[in-house]
C-alpha cells in the first residue's frame, strides 16, 4: 500500500449475490447480455461490468463463507442494486430484456419526483434491481458513473 492509497478505498470491487439454482441465476444474467468470465468455475460464477464484479454463489455456501445462518429469503433485504442508463427509452429497453430473461417488474418504470426516470425488477432469487436514467449523473467515455 502506498502513502496515496487509504487504507479503505472508497471502491465496491465485487457485488456476490446468493442464488438458489446456480445454473438457472446464470442463464438469467446471460441473457441479459453480459459477459461471464472465465474465472467463473462449478462452484461461482463471474459477471464483467462497468467498473467491478458480480458473483454468482449458491446462498447456503455464500452464508457459510460468511460465517452466519442460511435463513428464509425476506422479501426486502434493505439493498438494491442499481444500473443507471443514459435515457429513459434505454431503462424501458432494459427491463424489457429483463422480463424476456425472466424476471418480475416490481414497480414499472416511471418519471420520479427528483427529476429522473426510474422502476425495478426482480431476479430469480428475488434480488431487487433498478433501472434508472438520472439526468443530473453523467457517464464517463468508458461507461462509469461519473458524479459530481
Amino acid at each position: 500500500m502506498t502513502a496515496a492509497t487509504p487504507a479503505f478505498p472508497a471502491r465496491i470491487s465485487i457485488v456476490t449475490l446468493g442464488v438458489t439454482d446456480l445454473a438457472a441465476s446464470t442463464a438469467f444474467y446471460q441473457a441479459l447480455g453480459w459477459s461471464r468470465s472465465a474465472a467463473s468455475n462449478d462452484n461461482i460464477v463471474w459477471f464483467r461490468t462497468a467498473d467491478s464484479a458480480l458473483g454468482l454463489f449458491p446462498t447456503e455456501e455464500l452464508a457459510a463463507d460468511a460465517g452466519v445462518p442460511a435463513i428464509g429469503e425476506p422479501s426486502f433485504r434493505g439493498v438494491t442494486l442499481a444500473v443507471n442508463l443514459e435515457s429513459p427509452e434505454q431503462v424501458d429497453a432494459a427491463l424489457a430484456v429483463a422480463v424476456e430473461a425472466g424476471a418480475t417488474v416490481v414497480k414499472p418504470p416511471a418519471a420520479t419526483d427528483w427529476g429522473g426516470y426510474s422502476g425495478y425488477f426482480e431476479d430469480l432469487d428475488g434480488h431487487l434491481w433498478e433501472l434508472a436514467h438520472n439526468p443530473f449523473f453523467p457517464f464517463t467515455e468508458t461507461g462509469q458513473l461519473d458524479l459530481p
